[in-house]
């Protein structure tokens, strides 16, 4: 890993509030499908559609059904929604006269995507066990009364993607920045005050060799295989490290991420459930390698655990600076989990 404070800039990824990205890489991507899935439900479960007028009155109950996909592009400060869902809500109606009927059914959306976020979608309404003529005036109503609050709601979905959607407020964020004219990352002040530990650290001569080892547990709120495809994905390295990454995803494969400074060989792999990698900075005495092991787990869906322990960290750099261990822990913890989850969304 890079040295902290001492021209090396490899091992640190700024939040840059001008917008600039390093190395031409000009976007990021951000997963929304549950936060579209938590803001549908939001509006459009237990809304009342009418009541008051006649004898009927008719009511949505919940979001039953999502499905597609939905995400965020951010180029070069600009939003770039994508989405392509269906979904399914389920509703009741009651008629308040001598007949006292209840009838329920669902409304379906089956075609939401950003292509035609300037129509309104098709909506259809699904009545059930109930084709006679209490069924049939149900049905007219919704389609008169009804149809158009819904529409209402799904428009104001379609108007939060288009401001970015769960990304909205870090972008509102980097504008502040920019327009306050911040000198300088958070980041590289703390790496920036970091800097003075190794000088004093060196002036004890200390001369005795030795290892350390790194333990985390960290949590996301996304699938085990999300994860793992991230961390064994290289474009996806380049987007939210916003450096060059090469790696591949074969046992006995190389890798080679923040612009050559981290490199090493994958040693077994399992999809969605393990990583363990040869692993090693180029700031280290050479030859000296030490070995990663993350292992996934998921213990309700949309869940993860990740453990990583990380074994022969040396405790001295080739440079003599005595703060590997202590900057090699907190570059994985925010040069790599935290940034996936400001960019993916996953902490959310």
């Amino acid at each position: 890993m890079a040295k902290y404070g001492e021209g090396d800039k490899r091992w640190i990824v700024e939040d840059r509030p001008d917008g600039t990205n390093v190395h031409n890489w000009h976007w990021a991507e951000r997963d929304c499908l549950e936060w579209s899935r938590s803001l549908l439900s939001s509006l459009l479960s237990n809304l009342t559609l009418l009541d008051g007028e006649g004898d009927l009155v008719i009511r949505t109950k919940t979001l039953d059904k999502l499905d597609g996909e939905a995400y965020v592009n951010v180029r070069k400060g600009k939003v770039i929604p994508g989405y392509e869902l269906s979904l399914s809500l389920s509703w009741e109606a009651e008629v308040r006269d001598s007949s006292a009927a209840k009838v329920s059914g669902t409304l379906e959306v089956p075609y939401l995507a950003d292509e035609n976020a300037e129509e309104d979608p098709e909506v259809r309404i699904i009545v059930r066990d109930d084709d006679g003529p209490v069924g049939r005036r149900i049905k007219e109503a919704f389609l008169a009364k009804g149809k158009s609050l819904i529409l209402e709601k799904i428009r104001a979905y379609v108007e939060a993607m288009a401001k970015g959607g769960p990304a909205k407020d870090e972008l509102e964020t980097k504008k502040a920045a920019s327009a306050s004219k911040t000198s300088a990352p958070a980041f590289k002040a703390t790496s920036a005050s970091l800097a003075a530990v190794p000088e004093k650290k060196k002036e004890k001569k200390k001369e005795k060799e030795g290892f350390k080892t790194i333990t985390l547990t960290e949590r996301f709120y996304c699938r085990a295989k999300d994860m793992y495809e991230i961390l064994m994905d290289e474009n996806r390295w380049k987007g939210f490290t916003q450096s060059n990454a090469r790696i591949s995803k074969e046992v006995g494969g190389q890798f080679s991420i923040f612009d050559g400074s981290i490199t090493g060989v994958n040693e077994e792999l399992q999809d969605g459930k393990l990583i363990v990698q040869k692993w090693r900075s180029g700031s280290w005495p050479d030859g000296i390698y030490s070995k990663v092991k993350l292992i996934f787990d998921e213990p309700e869906p949309g869940v993860t655990i990740i453990k990583l322990t990380q074994t022969d960290v040396p405790e001295e750099d080739k440079y003599g600076n005595e703060t590997v261990a202590e900057n090699t822990e907190r570059g994985w913890r925010e040069l790599i989990f935290h940034k996936i989850r400001a960019v993916f969304g996953f902490g959310i």
